[in-house]
């Protein structure tokens, strides 16, 4: 069976919402998908006073789980069009899989979460999705085969480079049902690949 590892970091749930909706899509494919996420590196006083969700299901994942799956899906919120210290801690650690090649030629894709549509989701994206081609990865975005982030009736996220959801300047906005769409239908098209690519 075609193995899915959806890995995310996420401070106020919205990365975390979308993480269990590619989950989902994978899982639609006949995929395993498993949702794990990587270390708070935020002071705990940090946390506390920031109201981060800290109630979060997911397992935490170490750097040798990777290898063992057929695709990893990377989600993380943006920090200044960028991805935060927690996740860039993660992939920091990724340097001897690099050089065994232990991640060379699995297939991996990228989402996000912002306050606004202009918040930088797609250099976002871009930061994971750099990780991953240098780890030897096969980078799978967002369609246009989902529609519906060509929406003008609503706010909504998604970008052909990775599913996206906008949460709002205090997160007040969860992932809405184009969003969470966008993210089903991304890991369907990854666990759909994986397969393929595993033979």
């Amino acid at each position: 069976m075609t193995k899915v590892l959806v890995l995310y970091y996420s401070s106020y749930g919205h990365v975390e919402t979308m993480a269990e909706a590619i989950a989902e899509g994978a899982r639609s494919e006949g995929a395993e998908a498993d949702v794990k996420r990587v270390p708070e590196t935020a002071p705990e006083a940090v946390v506390k006073d920031a109201h981060f969700k800290t109630d979060q299901a997911a397992p935490v994942a170490e750097v040798e789980d990777l290898p063992n799956y057929d695709a990893i899906i990377f989600g993380a919120p943006t920090r200044y069009g960028r991805i935060p210290s927690q996740m860039a801690a993660f992939l920091d650690q990724t340097g001897g899989l690099w050089a065994r090649g232990a991640l060379n030629g699995k297939i991996g894709g990228a989402f996000t979460s912002t306050a606004t549509q202009h918040g930088g989701q797609e250099t976002t994206l871009f930061s994971l999705i750099t990780n991953m081609l240098h780890l030897g990865m096969t980078v799978v975005g967002l369609p246009y085969s989902y529609q519906a982030q060509m929406t003008l009736d609503e706010v909504a996220g998604g970008t052909p480079y990775g599913a996206t959801t906008i949460a709002g300047g205090k997160g007040q906005r969860q992932p809405s049902e184009i969003d969470l769409g966008g993210a089903r239908h991304q890991g369907a098209l990854i666990a759909a690949l994986a397969k393929k690519a595993a033979g």
